[in-house]
């Protein structure tokens, strides 16, 4: 107690005198020296504490450099003094992102300060081994406040710290959660964008003591625990090949199939458990840490590099593929795993692959579920894409945002699939009619040549859509496959029809005579023809006065579902030129371009597109030729169908596409048509117009088509391919006559400065020519000088070897030895001077 009054009054100072926050502040950073008592330092850090809150400035001008002190000479002695000085320290550089401006300023110019040299950040790594709770949570926190100010600084330091690597791997062994909670906190803001700092701690352990904590954590059905640690996995190994192949080396991979339920050394030819392919997902936690599993399982599968001999990469992208096709994971979790599967999937044997589809029982909001026959991976993966998440059972005719992002990320796969011409050629004749058989039935076919009437099914057309971006997917890179397709013959729904009809006898009635076939009868159509039916029948119902805007807007996307396909179908095929012209698409081609609406640019534009690729690739006899269809492009003005090319580039929803961006966000309804303020909204809904590969491939192409237009119909037309380099030569062309220009104006300034400059340039070469003359006379002479000293020593080598011969010939005079080697020497010498 005489204590207590002793400081109060010290910190008081004269009896009735009024002390200010800065005078206060003051007396207790003198408190702070090393020569008071402890608990006189630890009584000035709680003091600074409680006024840092509201007067930080203060305390940072007046205490920080003694607090800084304190925590370098006595945290590591008393554990309740450096906690209370690094809760102080974490008050002063605290920068929230919702604080003032100035108060932001204020903490990150303690940081600074606090960090202008490595000991305090050396100091804090060596505290972590301290074992008292809240000197290790107290570092913690400060560590994350500077991480957080001056990331880049604290790692700096990191990399020289002695004791850095290790004090973190083993904080993360903790058994207290709220320290292990912070520990991983802060290692996720130390590993961020250093791959050095990734790599220490990966080779220090951290791998394994995060998987551990994601193993007794329960896995997916974890806590915020397991979500943290498993970002910090992500951290580590993200754009990081260093560790992707250090973590691949090890066992641990395995664990990340493990905790989803799949086995890791599951057969090609047997199923997943049933565990695995229907869980409960209620929780939004389990959601979210699988989301992060099937992230990292999709990470090591892609730095496989594709190489599908390896067990662990199949097993990755074969969980990847059940996680999409075949399970009632989250609409989200199945878009990201097909996303995820690596880009080279033509070794994948998605043919061969056996998965089991499960759809809901109707009614039972998902708590019941039907298990489907056996199918390959290829067959679910197409009924995806056509029909939707369990054959649209849920959706109904609704397209949902989620429900198309996840058909999107399924195109991608079996686009990724079919980019070797073999397989997309295979698919193609699967669907060609054997000799003396019938067309197949596929889902592919039946949706592709579905007929639509009005009312618009949204459903059909979505499936008929995407079954144009399939189709052409298969055929863009391929003639063979192209020729292939001008072959399949589709059963007719007559003839169809007509072989299901059947007669029951009434009264012992005899059975109809069948009817005698016409002799006229039509030939059975291909499916080039069937598509330029129903192009025709599209048109004339798109253009129908009683069509609603909504109806319309469907009739649009199924415009271009088959537009877009005959594009690149007809691209460099004449022989499918000539059949699609001589179908009568001629008409149906022209007609849009007149009559739709100046602010409808996309359908005019394909149009005019799809008119082009006719003319270009018109180069087979029929009846319709380039010379025929040449006065029609002039009639409707070459001008005019340039400027609607160029303007469906311009429209949203062809720009807005991108490599990862198919699906668009539904346009919202006019405003008295909306809900009510109250009412609850809808489920977001969202559309495909075009896919990458078409708009990629209308880029590329569009410069030939467009110049192809005004062609005279007799000149032979572009080289089949050349649209780029077409491009590229007009530009060149047009960089070279401004580089000619801006060559002559440059001459005609030289001669100018030449007419000008010449006296000058005359005298500043005869300084030159002096110069070097008065070198190449100082480089004479010296050489002269050298040539004489050689001469000089030449004459000295020649008297020290004759008197050297005159000294041998007394010493044997004298009788003394003389060595062989000097006596051949002596003899080899007078040889060479006989």
């Amino acid at each position: 107690m005489e204590f207590l009054s002793q400081t109060y009054i010290a910190l008081r100072g004269p009896t009735g005198a009024i002390q200010s926050p800065a005078e206060t502040i003051t007396r207790l950073a003198d408190r702070l020296s090393p020569s008071t008592l402890l608990a006189d330092r630890r009584a000035a850090v709680l003091s600074l504490k409680g006024l840092s809150r509201d007067h930080r400035t203060d305390v940072g001008e007046r205490a920080l450099p003694g607090l800084i002190d304190v925590l370098q000479n006595d945290a590591e002695i008393d554990a309740d003094i450096g906690k209370a000085v690094l809760e102080t320290l974490n008050l002063l550089c605290e920068a929230d992102d919702g604080a003032s401006t100035h108060a932001r300023d204020v903490g990150f110019k303690h940081t600074d300060q606090v960090l202008k040299n490595e000991k305090v950040a050396h100091k804090l790594f060596a505290l972590l081994a301290d074992t008292s709770f809240y000197l290790r949570l107290s570092v913690l926190q400060f560590l994350a406040t500077l991480l957080q100010n001056r990331r880049q600084v604290v790692q700096g330091y990191f990399l020289k710290a002695p004791v850095g690597p290790t004090s973190f791997v083993s904080i993360l062994e903790e058994k207290r959660e709220i320290i292990r909670h912070e520990a991983i906190f802060v290692v996720q803001s130390l590993i961020l964008q250093s791959p050095e700092i990734q790599k220490i701690l990966a080779f220090e352990g951290a791998f394994e003591r995060l998987f551990n904590i994601m193993a007794t954590e329960n896995g997916v059905d974890g806590g915020v625990v397991v979500q943290d640690a498993l970002k910090c996995i992500d951290g580590l190994l993200r754009f990081n090949q260093s560790n992707q192949s250090y973590l691949r080396g090890t066992p641990l991979p395995q664990l990340l199939l493990s905790v989803l339920g799949y086995p890791p050394a599951l057969p090609l030819d047997a199923s997943p458990p049933q565990n695995f392919a229907l869980q409960l997902w209620d929780d939004v936690q389990k959601r979210t840490n699988t989301a992060l599993v099937v992230g990292v399982i999709g990470l090591l599968a892609k730095s496989s590099g594709g190489n599908l001999q390896d067990p662990l990469a199949f097993a990755f992208n074969r969980c990847l593929i059940e996680l999409g096709l075949a399970s009632n994971v989250p609409t989200v979790v199945k878009t990201q795993a097909l996303r995820l599967l690596p880009d080279n999937l033509s070794g994948f044997p998605l043919a061969q692959l056996s998965v089991t589809p499960y759809v809901p029982v109707p009614d039972t909001n998902g708590e019941e579920w039907d298990r489907l026959e056996p199918s390959s991976a290829l067959d679910a993966l197409v009924e995806l894409i056509l029909h939707g998440e369990y054959n649209g059972a849920l959706g109904g005719e609704r397209r949902t945002k989620d429900g198309m992002e996840l058909r999107a990320a399924a195109l991608a796969v079996f686009q990724n699939f079919v980019q070797k011409e073999e397989i997309a050629e295979a698919i193609v004749q699967a669907m060609v009619a054997p000799a003396d058989s019938a067309t197949p039935v596929t889902p592919l076919l039946d949706a592709l040549i579905a007929p639509h009437i009005t009312p618009l099914s949204v459903s059909s057309v979505t499936s008929t859509h995407f079954a144009s971006l399939l189709f052409a997917h298969l055929l863009r890179a391929s003639p063979h496959a192209k020729k292939l397709a001008r072959s399949i013959i589709p059963l007719s729904i007559s003839s169809s029809a007509a072989q299901n009809r059947f007669f029951v006898p009434a009264d012992g009635g005899s059975a109809p005579t069948p009817p005698e076939e016409d002799a006229e009868a039509e030939e059975p159509q291909s499916v080039l023809q069937t598509l330029s039916e129903h192009l025709s029948l599209a048109f004339l119902a798109r253009g129908r006065a009683d069509t609603s805007d909504r109806e319309a807007r469907e009739w649009d996307r199924l415009l271009v579902g088959y537009l877009t396909l005959l594009v690149q179908w007809l691209w460099e095929d004449p022989a499918a030129v000539r059949e699609f012209l001589e179908a009568g698409a001629l008409g149906v081609l022209v007609e849009p371009i007149n009559q739709m609406a100046e602010n409808d640019v996309v359908i005019p534009g394909l149009c005019v597109f799809l008119l082009g690729v006719c003319y270009e690739f018109n180069r087979e006899p029929g009846e319709i030729t380039r010379s025929t269809i040449y006065p029609i492009l002039t009639r409707l003005g070459i001008d005019m169908l340039v400027g609607r090319i160029m303007h469906l580039r311009d429209d949203d929803r062809f720009k807005a596409i991108g490599p990862d961006t198919l699906v668009l966000a539904v346009p919202s309804a006019p405003t008295h048509l909306q809900a009510a303020p109250g009412a609850k909204p809808d489920v977001e809904e969202g559309e495909i117009w075009f896919d990458w590969a078409f708009v990629d491939f209308w880029k590329l192409n569009y410069y030939t088509v467009q110049k192809g237009i005004a062609a005279d119909p007799n000149t032979m037309s572009s080289s089949p391919g050349q649209g780029e380099m077409a491009m590229l030569v007009s530009s060149l062309k047009d960089v070279i006559r401004k580089q000619a220009a801006e060559i002559d104006s440059l001459r005609s300034q030289l001669e100018s400065l030449k007419a000008s400059q010449v006296p000058d340039e005359r005298d500043a070469l005869q300084a030159e020519i002096s110069s070097l003359s008065a070198e190449l006379q100082n480089s004479e002479e010296r050489r002269k000088e050298v040539q004489q000293e050689q001469e000089d020593l030449l004459v000295l080598l020649d008297e020290l070897n004759s008197k050297r011969r005159k000294d041998k010939e007394r010493m044997r005079e004298a009788g003394l030895e003389v060595s062989e080697d000097e006596g051949d020497e002596e003899d080899e010498d007078e040889g060479e001077a006989d």
